[in-house]
């Protein structure tokens, strides 16, 4: 063999080693299918959401509210959060690496982390009903909109009742998603699920010492009460991965109809005295019991699209809604409209807002999560 032939034997070898590391990348890089009826589940509760946090403006009385308990679809979020994660990234977190997974979480989450952002500071200044902000530098203003799209919780915002993420309400629970993903990126995809196990017990014990205390579970999103979002994200993360893990997905025929009137029965059941009980049990008993369901289901014929859709836009319409909610909430105070009006401007409102999602999933977050995946395989071919 000549030196000539040697250098190109070793150059044909060179790239078609380049090749297959950039295949095996790109088979890394790919996401398994989704659980049709946990799609549309998802879609489900972000709806309901919606609905709550209209209603919680108008009925500051939770026994008046017919969804007083949709914030528990957080927690629904969450253990769907921790089944799917492990699910898609349990058998390939090790040869994908840290790096790599925690760049897959912030392509999914954060392009709807800065539009949530900038919807919220759109509806900050030109609120029609409570005029221009006052009170507000430029440097503060400045430092407010940073940590809002860093996702750094800086509760100083007391026209928004102090929330961690003052110009987007919701990003609270993102904050949780995110160190979800930077602990199982670290740890929990390591530990056997024993230990999962052992952590989950000790988390529900978390868990319920906060629902007592607080009388129920709807803190983590204020300066007073953000570490109750810490108690809600780690046990529900936790009881997702297991039931993944103890191959708890249970077979049957309930369906997307059946599945998603199980997800009403707990987020739609009536405000009790005892309310931090019967949520205690939605949350560590009943929603990782629905997950199971949901995954051992088929959607049914003709429900597919549904679920397909539903799925996709739940994201959008929980990161973008909350600017009319500010809104909405200003006109309320100012007009006080009566039950008819109210109920029309709701009904309308959640249609308005589905269609925004919608909106922000095809013409925005879809085409920039394309592009930045198309850049980062790009990037690993090289």
């Amino acid at each position: 063999m000549t030196i000539f032939q040697a250098s190109r034997l070793n150059i044909v070898m060179q790239t078609g080693a380049i090749a297959e590391t950039g295949h095996q990348q790109q088979q890394l890089l790919q996401t398994k299918q989704h659980f049709e009826v946990l799609d549309g589940l998802r879609g489900i509760a972000a709806i309901v959401v919606v609905f709550f946090h209209f209603m919680e403006i108008v009925y500051t009385d939770f026994s008046k509210n017919f969804a007083a308990h949709g914030f528990l679809a957080v927690d629904f979020f969450f253990c769907l959060s921790g089944f799917v994660i492990a699910y898609a990234y349990d058998n390939r977190i090790e040869k994908m690496g840290f790096r790599e997974f925690f760049i897959s979480r912030v392509i999914r989450l954060h392009p709807l982390v800065v539009l949530g952002t900038v919807l919220g500071l759109l509806a900050f200044l030109f609120d029609p009903f409570t005029g221009f902000p006052t009170g507000y530098s430029a440097g503060k203003l400045a430092l407010v909109i940073l940590t809002s799209l860093l996702m750094v919780p800086f509760p100083v915002m007391s026209e928004r009742a102090f929330n961690l993420f003052g110009l987007n309400a919701p990003g609270w629970s993102l904050f949780w998603e995110y160190v979800a993903s930077i602990v199982y990126g670290a740890i929990l995809w390591r530990l056997n699920k024993r230990i999962l196990l052992v952590l989950a017990v000790i988390s529900a014990v978390w868990l319920s010492y906060i629902g007592y205390t607080a009388g129920n579970l709807l803190g983590g999103w204020s300066k007073d009460n953000w570490w109750h979002g810490g108690a809600r994200l780690s046990y529900s993360f936790l009881a997702g991965m297991l039931v993944y893990r103890y191959k708890l997905i249970i077979t049957n025929k309930l369906g997307f109809a059946g599945t998603t009137l199980l997800l009403l029965c707990a987020l739609l059941m009536p405000w009790t005295n005892m309310a931090w009980l019967t949520e205690l049990i939605i949350v560590i008993a009943w929603f990782p019991f629905l997950i199971a369901l949901g995954a051992g289901t088929p959607a049914g014929s003709g429900i597919q699209s549904i679920c397909s859709f539903a799925g996709k836009i739940s994201y959008p319409l929980y990161m973008t809604h909350y600017a009319v909610m500010w809104a909405f909430g200003g006109y309320y105070a100012k007009y006080q409209p009566g039950t008819g009006q109210v109920t029309l401007i709701i009904i309308g409102g959640v249609i308005l807002l589905i269609g925004l999602a919608y909106l922000a999933m095809a013409a925005y977050d879809t085409p920039v999560r394309r592009y930045l995946t198309a850049r980062r395989k790009l990037n690993s071919q090289r």
